[in-house]
């Protein structure tokens, strides 16, 4: 065997982890880089209503993973932590699709409707 076919699997290795891992005197040289995320609340006034979830491009549009609570004067709020970037969100109120109200932006959709449209900056 070749001393480059012997190498060659530990270099794409290393290199591997560089592109995941940055050099620093921690952890024997490398320390995890991680993408700063900012604490993001949503609240939704809806009294009525039995069941809010929060559906954007961070979630890929599912609605499972953020379900909002509600509160004793009838407000729904969630929190996630997102990083920085654009996002295109909407509340889906007991299955009928609702824009937040507080949004300060929005985006046409491709149903003919808009989305609320969030922009993270980086600080």
């Amino acid at each position: 065997m070749s001393v480059l076919k012997r190498l060659l699997p530990k270099y794409i290795s290393f290199v591997k982890m560089e592109g995941i891992m940055g050099r620093s005197k921690k952890n024997n040289g490398l320390e995890k880089k991680t993408t700063p995320r900012k604490k993001v609340h949503f609240t939704l006034s809806a009294p009525e209503a039995h069941n809010v979830l929060l559906l954007g491009d961070f979630n890929g549009w599912e609605e499972d993973p953020h379900s909002l609570k509600k509160d004793k004067k009838g407000n729904w709020k969630i929190s996630i932590n997102l990083t920085p970037g654009r996002y295109e969100y909407r509340f889906l109120v007991d299955g009928e699709w609702q824009n937040d109200p507080k949004s300060p932006a929005f985006v046409h959709n491709t149903f003919g409707s808009e989305n609320c449209l969030l922009t993270l900056e980086e600080d």
